[in-house]
């Protein structure tokens, strides 16, 4: 559930999306510009817990490059990171679909829930311990990434920003960062649009829609490109339905060419469509 915070900045969202889709894209792409340095807070400096309970290092580069909130000691600054990252991100979520385990059942209950399990999961060190814990068949042979291990890494067990503005002291403490993020949350803290052109799209980003007449409005899905499980195509998509008349919804896989057909114009990934908000990619990976 949205904090009354929360539910007051989307009311606002909304009246600007229902007025005006255009202009709000518009606002949404402006964020994130500008250059933030940080200075480490006294309690980052020794290293030791803060208020919110991240552990801190002070050998951490602790500034905010792009103004997007999101630390640059946290950021996948190797190509071989980053190809990493996207690789399990991808696999994982496809695997949602096609080897559920138990553990990707329980977690995923919507489309932020499965980008989130995916998210966390490609952090990780992937030990056998590991796949035996989210039970997953076999090892697809990626690479890890080095620079760091979730939760061992700057942000502690957190994951995702969930507030607004660049990096700025004291934001450990008010708990600006959580391992939760709804679909909103990931659009207007966790990511940076790159287009609103599908082509754009490389693997690992996420295509965001609005439908405000909607009870969860944003919806997000993940763009696989060439699939680990199917031979055919090389642009994929992979998302959770969410709820579907009160029923339990599923996690679905399908190629963006069908989505361009979708039945329901509302859908389709197309500039013209003011419901989709375009496509966008983490800051992790700025």
């Amino acid at each position: 559930m949205l904090s009354a915070l929360r539910s007051r900045r989307w009311s606002v969202l909304f009246a600007v999306a229902l007025a005006a889709p255009l202009a709000a894209l518009a606002l949404l792409g402006r964020r994130g510009e500008g250059l933030t340095a940080y200075t480490v807070p006294q309690s980052a400096a020794s290293g030791k817990p803060t208020d919110s309970g991240v552990a801190i290092s002070g050998s951490h580069d602790w500034r905010d490059s792009f103004g997007d909130g999101f630390p640059d000691a946290a950021r996948l600054d190797r190509a071989s990171d980053r190809e990493n990252f996207v690789r399990w991100l991808t696999f994982l979520a496809e695997a949602a679909y096609y080897q559920p385990t138990a553990a990707s059942q329980d977690e995923i209950q919507d489309c932020a829930a499965l980008i989130r399990y995916a998210y966390r999961h490609a952090l990780v060190a992937h030990t056998p311990a590991w796949r035996r814990e989210v039970g997953l068949a076999a090892d697809p042979g990626f690479g890890d990434i080095t620079k760091f291990s979730y939760p061992d890494w700057p942000l502690g067990r957190s994951l995702f920003r969930t507030r607004p503005g660049p990096l700025a002291r004291g934001d450990f403490e008010r708990k600006a960062f959580a391992e939760f993020a709804d679909a909103a949350t990931l659009l207007e803290y966790d990511t940076f649009r790159v287009s609103r052109q599908l082509a754009a799209a490389r693997a690992g980003d996420l295509l965001f829609f609005l439908q405000p007449e909607q009870d969860q409005p944003f919806h997000a899905m993940l763009f696989v490109g060439r699939s680990y499980f199917q031979p055919q195509g090389t642009d994929w998509i992979v998302y959770h339905t969410g709820e579907i008349d009160g029923r339990r919804g599923e996690v679905r896989h399908l190629q963006a060419v069908t989505l361009f057909r979708h039945p329901d114009a509302r859908w389709r990934p197309l500039a013209a469509n003011p419901r989709f908000l375009g496509v966008y990619r983490f800051d992790l990976l700025r």
